[in-house]
């Protein structure tokens, strides 16, 4: 799989940046510095004159890329997704029984992420932290209806689309298979922080993975709609 990502290309919505960070060393540092900084202090502290300081440049070279950190995150999360979805890809492509491609795209997608080594300018296990803690302030925003319209979370909604037709494989005639995907993916997040940071309020450890639990809850769902 490493092969075939090396050759790929992770796109994001053009309206996004002011000019693309994949395009020179400056915006793949001002990428990779951003996902450490936000790891660091958090979202609401996070501003481009820290990030500035940390790479050494200008709080203007940032603003020729990213005209607020609210569009910064958006392309984080963006390239957080549209990875997961190469990855989603790529694993289950070959898999014709139904039931275990649905149970391995619950394991890559609520999974505890590791290492790719094939975006040098990403590390994708800090990257994923960020999601967890930040992902849902990039939406819950005044601006999420007009954002939409513009393409802004069309990776995301293509994610939950290739798991609702995954879930429509196992069981065509179960009713609310978006409601189902979208809860995997944002639960998924969700498992992870509450691991994390409020123990007592998930049974998730590090014995019971997310994973396990979705996989638990997705199967035994559609069994109850035979």
């Amino acid at each position: 799989m490493k092969t075939l990502l090396s050759n790929l290309r992770i796109d994001i919505n053009d309206k996004i940046y002011l000019k693309d960070p994949q395009s020179s060393d400056l915006g793949k540092r001002i990428i990779e510095f951003s996902i450490e900084l936000i790891d660091e202090i958090g979202f609401e502290s996070f501003t481009f004159k820290k990030l500035g300081k940390r790479i050494s440049s200008n709080e203007s070279s940032i603003y020729r890329y990213f005209d607020s950190k609210h569009k910064l995150l958006l392309y984080l999360t963006s390239w957080y997704w549209a990875w997961l979805e190469y990855q989603l890809v790529f694993s289950t492509t070959n898999i014709s029984n139904p039931k275990e491609k649905l149970e391995k795209a619950i394991n890559i997608l609520t999974r505890t992420i590791e290492s790719d080594s094939t975006f040098g300018h990403i590390n994708e296990v800090v990257l994923n932290r960020v999601v967890i803690n930040e992902y849902s302030k990039s939406y819950l925003t005044k601006e999420v209806d007009e954002e939409n319209k513009e393409g802004y979370f069309a990776i995301y909604k293509r994610l939950v689309t290739r798991l609702h037709d995954m879930i429509i494989d196992v069981s065509p005639d179960y009713k609310f298979p978006h409601s189902l995907a979208s809860t995997v993916l944002e639960g998924g997040l969700h498992q992870h922080f509450l691991k994390d940071h409020f123990k007592s309020l998930t049974d998730c450890n590090e014995d019971i993975r997310p994973s396990d639990y979705f996989t638990h809850l997705v199967f035994n769902t559609l069994m109850t709609n035979k």
